[in-house]
């Protein structure tokens, strides 16, 4: 179609973990310019607003090129901050943030998210198990500014008119898409992420960065430094990603309402699908 891929997934911003992340491949990319795969370090943490200001800018190069822009990820509140709008939200103190990591260090998640919920019940409802790094935010940030951070999100206004894109979401069963993340797994140990973790590990970087929260570098990392056989890390870390896709369709279902659906499972299929809802596109 001519079109330019700007990345909207969180984890495959880092060049750290190509492979881990599965990043498109060099292949992959020779065929249609890509823009924000591998732009990042694993030592600077991107924040949501970082990737809405970066994605900005190339989608009006983009445009300005006369070219499509394919916006293509796993990250569901970067799609949300681009057809949504996020608000600009007032700097953290440093004090503030310390004292936020602490309290979540001593009350623990299920008291944290019960705190939370009483000022931010939408955050505490929206934020996965375990993912301390959200929490803590959306705490610190009420406790900043004595507004939640859904009220400070639900501000915003789009980057993107809402006549200008067309949203499809990915949707194939549930069966055939758990057996892809376990077989994609094994074929990314195959192809070498364990060295990719390795050299992750070596660089001893904070544990609460994002590229941290990737799925497998924990399970890895146990495998790497003699605490799970590989079998077993290997096994935790397919039911992480399972996890992470029964997640990632529970949001496009209440995020994503009025996104059309395609749930072949095949690639064949999606197109021939995809052209159907858009038959203006067809090239």
């Amino acid at each position: 179609m001519g079109g330019e891929i700007v990345n909207a997934d969180s984890m495959q911003l880092y060049a750290d973990l190509r492979l881990l992340t599965a990043r498109p491949s060099p292949a992959d990319e020779a065929s249609a310019p890509h823009h924000l795969f591998g732009t990042a370090d694993g030592a600077d943490g991107w924040s949501v607003g970082r990737w809405l200001r970066a994605a900005s800018v190339v989608l009006s190069e983009i445009a300005a090129r006369g070219r499509p822009a394919i916006v293509v990820g796993g990250t569901g509140l970067y799609f949300k901050a681009l057809t949504v709008g996020l608000a600009e939200i007032p700097q953290v103190p440093a004090a503030v943030r310390d004292q936020a990591q602490d309290d979540y260090a001593a009350m623990g998640e299920m008291d944290f998210r019960g705190r939370l919920g009483a000022v931010d019940p939408a955050a505490a409802a929206r934020i996965a198990p375990g993912d301390r790094q959200r929490l803590v935010r959306a705490w610190e940030v009420f406790a900043a500014t004595e507004t939640p951070l859904s009220d400070w999100q639900a501000n915003g206004q789009p980057a993107i008119a809402s006549g200008d894109w067309r949203a499809v979401s990915l949707e194939p069963p549930r069966e055939a898409l758990y057996a892809r993340c376990d077989t994609r797994l094994g074929a990314m140990v195959e192809a070498g992420a364990l060295e990719e973790v390795a050299k992750l590990a070596a660089r001893e970087l904070d544990p609460a960065l994002p590229i941290q929260k990737a799925v497998g570098v924990r399970e890895f990392s146990a495998y790497l430094a003699g605490e799970l056989a590989l079998a077993a890390a290997l096994a935790a870390a397919q039911q992480q990603t399972r996890n992470y896709a029964k997640r990632q369709t529970t949001w496009m279902r209440g995020q994503m309402t009025g996104w059309p659906r395609i749930t072949d499972a095949d690639a064949e299929g999606q197109w021939r699908s995809f052209l159907a809802l858009n038959p203006a596109l067809t090239p």
